[in-house]
C-alpha cells in the first residue's frame, strides 16, 4: 500500500498502487464523487433481434 495526501480534501489515505507522478489522486469519498456512475446491465445494449 502506499500513503498519499487526497488531491481535493488534503486527507491522508492508502491506496494500493503507486501514484502516477503528476496526476491526482483521490482518497475513497473523494474517487467515488468523481467516478462516472456504473451502468446496470443492459444500459445502452440496441436490440436489433
Amino acid at each position: 500500500m502506499f500513503t498519499i495526501k487526497c488531491s481535493e480534501c488534503g486527507k491522508d489515505a492508502e491506496v494500493p498502487f503507486k501514484p502516477t507522478e503528476g496526476r491526482p489522486v483521490y482518497c475513497r469519498d473523494c474517487f467515488m464523487k468523481h467516478r462516472p456512475p456504473r451502468r446496470s446491465f443492459g444500459d445502452g445494449y440496441n436490440r436489433r433481434y
